[in-house]
């Protein structure tokens, strides 16, 4: 599938985008393995977090869909999995399969974690490094990439574990294993990243600790099932956010968005941009903060990005290279090596659209330096990755030629109906074959 994006326009009206994807993946992983039975609405029907539904039920959850984000899934407890019968097929999750190495890792029997093309490029070495010092075994192809062969029945030791990079997926990894550890499991961050696992383990009644930077837990507890309302991604958000904010004459309404302070990176660098941008009604739904976000359009201007809104917005970073185009002055970016592993290198992938639309930038190994000013258009090529393809849709709003964007599909993984909300917004997108 292809987009096909016509200059300008303008967006308003009212939204709410679909739920937030970190959190869809944990409360599968989590309800399948608590006691008793988890309630969850608001769940992303994206090809991601359900390709992470269907590996537990290949391993015996039952898990009802009722449509309309609605999920019931019938936990089995912490020990209650079964051996599938075929390696599990994460497609393109990279957060399914960088969580479920640390909990396969605590299994009786063996798995294998495999996906897509895209997925099985990525290094995994990261997390299997930390598994490993617990005591797991893990082959895994060249690279630390994968297929991940996990063998079971291994003892898993408590650890502490300092994280040599700022990451939620690597410190999630660790905690979930850690479950099924003996002792104690710690992980110290450099930088504080998403906490979702911590704070949804907790709602599930399991202890975790959180001090001076390390987080903590003791393995052998149990998990107790209950009600999950998953709020609006705030990733996915983060396009029409920039969206409204670089198209003249646009006023936007985004509800019931997730709001936790490890994720407002997106938030806070816009407005330091000179984003015009208001939360309100702000209110606490299931243990995470929510708001409903109203934007409208503001001249930006380029900044410097501080380091420490880096792990709080890593996931954004594609679109917000978009509002730095379209922002007078330079932007500069640093301390986002994160970047260069993700669906793709997205450092160098946005870099080379860029290019493509004539905006001048310098490609840094841990960044890039982006100077604002008048964007064409042209072919963008998107790595198999779909922020890389929703970055360049919203783009086109201030693009003075039409914008093409390849390789489409992965979209779907976490955003289900971009291009009819995008359009319905007023970008003038058409999704066609390639």
């Amino acid at each position: 599938m292809e987009f096909l994006l016509k200059p300008g326009g303008t967006i308003n009206g009212e939204a709410r985008v679909p739920g937030d994807k970190s959190m869809s993946h944990r409360s599968i992983m989590l309800g399948a393995l608590a006691e008793g039975t988890t309630h969850v609405k608001g769940f992303l029907e994206g090809e991601d977090a359900l390709a992470t539904l269907g590996a537990f039920q290949a391993m015996g959850v039952e898990i009802e869909r009722r449509g309309e984000g609605e999920v019931i899934v019938h936990g089995v407890g912490l020990h209650g999995l079964k051996a599938p019968s075929e390696p599990l097929d994460l497609g393109n999750a990279g957060t399914g399969m960088r969580l479920m190495a640390g909990l396969m890792a605590g299994q009786p029997f063996d798995t294998v974690l495999t996906g897509d093309a895209s997925l099985c490029s990525r290094p995994m070495g990261r997390v299997i490094t930390p598994l490993e010092n617990m005591g797991a075994e893990i082959a895994s192809e060249e690279g630390g990439r994968p297929p991940l062969r996990i063998k079971g029945g291994k003892t898993l030791e408590g650890i502490h574990y300092d994280l040599p990079m700022a990451s939620a997926q690597v410190k999630s990894c660790a905690l979930l294993a850690g479950l099924y550890a003996q002792g104690r499991t710690s992980v110290t961050e450099p930088a504080p990243t998403r906490d979702h696992t911590e704070r949804m383990l907790r709602g599930f009644g399991y202890e975790v600790k959180c001090e001076n930077e390390v987080i903590s837990l003791q393995g052998g507890g149990s998990l107790k099932g209950g009600e999950i309302d998953v709020p609006a991604d705030i990733s996915s958000a983060a396009f029409f956010l920039v969206a409204a904010s670089i198209a003249p004459g646009s006023d936007l309404l985004l509800t019931h968005v997730g709001i936790n302070p490890t994720r407002i990176g997106i938030l806070n660098i816009l407005t330091l941009m000179g984003a015009d941008i208001t939360l309100k009604n702000e209110r606490e739904v299931g243990g995470e903060p929510v708001a409903d976000i109203h934007v409208r359009y503001a001249p930006l201007k380029g900044i410097e990005i501080p380091e420490d809104q880096v792990p709080l917005a890593i996931d954004e970073f594609p679109v917000l290279f978009i509002a730095a185009a379209c922002a007078e002055g330079r932007t500069v970016l640093r301390g986002a090596e994160e970047l260069r592993v993700k669906e793709s290198d997205r450092l160098a992938a946005m870099a080379e659209g860029l290019d493509t639309l004539g905006v001048s930038n310098e490609l840094l190994d841990d960044g890039i330096i982006i100077e604002g000013g008048k964007m064409g258009g042209g072919e963008i090529r998107t790595h198999m990755d779909h922020r890389i393809a929703m970055a360049f849709s919203i783009a086109a709003l201030r693009a003075e030629q039409e914008i093409r964007v390849l390789d489409c599909d992965h979209v779907a993984t976490s955003f289900p109906g971009f291009d009819a909300l995008a359009r319905g917004l007023g970008l003038q997108i058409t999704a066609q074959a390639g």
